[in-house]
């Protein structure tokens, strides 16, 4: 079944505070894929989210480093102990980043892979997942629409 609802931002401040009320909303063992061309507000919304489970900042789009863990200090209502914010951006093959340990991440019954640029290892994803989709309205630095669909 799918689920999908749409949100409007004109603030990169909008962006976080839907972040955090989505990470709210999150439980053990979820993959959030996150969409958008480069400066859309993955990294603001994720930074909103990361706020809400307790992470400790700072909060940085892990690029270079593939994959930033975050252990929480205290796990969250629904038994979040572990946050993996990946970014397979610099991914040529979905093999090389299966290497690097996707599959084990995904597996963690405590844990949560917020993921940016899910499109370069597609062949490694799970049917059930959330996609947010995050797009800057034409002619806009500001504005954002971002869609939710949970699958």
């Amino acid at each position: 079944m799918l689920e999908e609802k749409r949100y409007f931002s004109e603030t990169a401040e909008e962006t976080r505070l839907l972040g955090r009320d989505f990470g709210n909303t999150l439980s053990p063992g979820t993959l959030i894929c996150f969409r958008g061309d480069l400066g859309a507000g993955k990294t603001t919304f994720i930074q909103g989210m990361l706020a809400v489970l307790g992470a400790r900042p700072p909060f940085v789009s892990p690029t270079f480093i593939l994959m930033k863990e975050y252990d929480l200090d205290t796990p969250t209502a629904n038994g979040i102990r572990r946050v993996y914010h990946a970014d397979a951006y610099r991914m040529e093959r979905a093999e090389d980043f299966e290497k690097i340990g996707f599959t084990e991440w995904c597996a963690d019954p405590e844990g949560i892979v917020l993921l940016e640029w899910p499109e370069r290892i597609e062949a490694l994803l799970s049917n059930t997942r959330i996609d947010i989709t995050l797009s800057l309205k034409t002619g806009s630095d500001t504005h954002r629409e971002i869609r939710i669909d949970k699958k």
